[in-house]
């Protein structure tokens, strides 16, 4: 495992806190984010759920690889800010994924979700990327 300034800074401002992970953590937040992958790919669920469930799926592969590299957040929007170190993901991809966090807060925070087939597409697009790029980061140290 590799330590990145750029997370060592935010740990060090208390943005991220050092954490080891074991196995079976990564392991069941990758399982998840595989799952919700899938059922996000189904067309007969609504567009709503299918964001949701992408949503979800991103996040949790985002999560499993911070973990991996040995940090936690709190904050959801920071680990996905995060996937430029973590994974090596372009900002126009993590960018994606903020703005679907700045929507998903919407509908949490105020009962309205706003969502058109192209972001979700997008979404999970992005999140099978993310998938992939957790794949190879191995075994947890």
């Amino acid at each position: 495992m590799m330590t990145s300034p750029n997370l060592e800074n935010l740990a060090r401002i208390g943005k991220l806190r050092k954490e080891l992970v074991g196995q079976a953590e990564f392991d069941g937040l990758v399982k998840s984010g595989r799952a919700r992958l899938s059922d996000a790919r189904t067309a007969k669920l609504s567009l709503e759920s299918r964001f949701d469930l992408a949503y979800n799926a991103s996040h949790a592969l985002a999560l499993a690889a911070l973990r991996w590299h040995g940090y936690r957040s709190e904050n959801r929007y920071l680990v996905f800010q995060c996937l430029h170190e973590t994974l090596g993901l372009r900002p126009e991809q993590w960018r994606v994924l903020a703005l679907c966090h700045e929507r998903r807060n919407v509908a949490e925070y105020e009962g309205h979700l706003e969502v058109e087939d192209r972001l979700v597409t997008d979404l999970i697009e992005i999140a099978k990327v993310v998938l992939n790029k957790v794949a190879t980061l191995g075994e947890v140290r």
